[in-house]
């Protein structure tokens, strides 16, 4: 882990404020112009309010905390967050973990989940609404900014990933509006693969030395995965 802050950031990948501002002026119309497979017709695209009773990945969207939205707390931090409960909080409570273990420690007001609120940034971020998606350090890596992370923090980053099988999906390899700070359930309900990982990572966590914090990203396999994964879902 280390010190992530703006000014440590290296030289040609700190997200400066003037990137920021540049990016901000194109946003505005490509802010709906997503790649994930799950994309659906909205039909307030101008306004960016989210009225479909789906989220783009194709989850029913939930109004409220009730039987299907939990409140989770992330294991080895204080901080819980609202998701979809089962398979889904499984994988997406894996992947906070991991970021809390090796890339940087969570702490209060870093990690939310559900949402109630329909006006979104991209149409992607409508996912929050069904409990399907996270976003940690939101602030720090923001709708329309690129390279937050270092290099060995992409690595150990592309290896969660690999470890979801493509289950999750990344808002830094979204081919219009980027959010480096997202991350979501990228299958459709029912699906065999999300239980399948999820499955895994329930397996890990009863199992001495394996899973989050057992892990190491450097491993030649690992790496060789993590690249297959990263080619898939980047290209």
């Amino acid at each position: 882990m280390r010190d992530d802050t703006a000014e440590a950031r290296p030289s040609g990948t700190r997200p400066t404020r003037r990137a920021v501002l540049a990016t901000g002026v194109g946003l505005a119309g490509a802010l709906w112009i997503t790649g994930t497979a799950a994309g659906t017709a909205h039909a307030a695209m101008d306004s960016g309010t989210w009225d479909g009773s789906t989220s783009q990945n194709g989850w029913k969207v939930a109004p409220s905390a009730g039987s299907r939205i939990k409140t989770l707390r992330i294991e080895g931090s204080d901080v819980s967050v609202a998701l979809w409960d089962g398979a889904v909080a499984t994988v997406l409570l894996h992947v906070a973990r991991r970021f809390h273990y090796e890339i940087h420690p969570l702490s209060s007001g870093d990690v939310t989940g559900h949402s109630t609120h329909r006006k979104v940034g991209a149409a992607f971020e409508s996912n929050y609404l069904s409990g399907t998606a996270l976003a940690i350090r939101p602030l720090l890596y923001p709708v329309g900014v690129k390279g937050g992370f270092f290099p060995d923090e992409l690595i150990v980053l592309r290896d969660i990933l690999a470890d979801c099988e493509g289950a999750v999906r990344w808002g830094g390899d979204e081919r219009g509006v980027v959010k480096e700070s997202h991350f979501q359930i990228d299958v459709k309900p029912g699906s065999a693969l999300l239980r399948k990982v999820a499955a895994k990572i329930d397996t890990w966590a009863v199992t001495p030395g394996a899973g989050a914090g057992a892990i190491d990203p450097f491993v030649p396999a690992r790496r060789k995965a993590a690249r297959a994964l990263e080619h898939r879902q980047a290209a």
